[in-house]
């Protein structure tokens, strides 16, 4: 296994991601649809911050149900993605190694990093998923 291997080899280049000016909503249907769990946001083309499940189901009863109520709608058009998101949010280089990206998810506690262009625009997402899959990938002959 190497853990100096590019991040740019397991990270999600096609990354969803939302507008700081979108609808909250726009969020909570991205993330629901495509079962994910966090999405970059963008003010143009720069990373600005990042959202995720757990910050929507704070606010809506999603960790419980798969719909939208009427009430969940009232809280999610009351709030602005601006509102929710974390706006001091770490990025890293697609340059940076697994082994930087590994070190910081267990040093900082995130989950997901945005992975910024040398323009700091949105190159992807790498998460602690994308990490465990490519550390059991080189250590077992289990495939996903």
């Amino acid at each position: 296994m190497d853990l100096t291997e590019k991040i740019s080899n397991i990270m999600t280049a096609n990354v969803h991601y939302v507008s700081k000016d979108d609808e909250l909503f726009k969020a909570l249907r991205l993330i629901r649809n495509h079962k994910i769990r966090h999405l970059p946001v963008v003010d143009g083309s720069q990373i600005v911050g990042i959202i995720s499940s757990s910050d929507l189901n704070r606010l809506t009863f999603g960790g419980l149900f798969s719909g939208t109520d009427p009430d969940e709608e009232g809280i999610l058009q009351m709030l602005s993605i601006s509102q929710v998101m974390t706006s001091k949010v770490r990025t890293v280089s697609s340059d940076s190694t697994i082994k930087e990206v590994a070190e910081i998810f267990a040093r900082e506690e995130f989950h997901a990093l945005p992975v910024a262009d040398r323009d700091g625009k949105l190159a992807g997402i790498v998460t602690t998923t994308d990490v465990i899959k490519y550390i059991l990938e080189k250590h077992t002959t289990w495939v996903f």
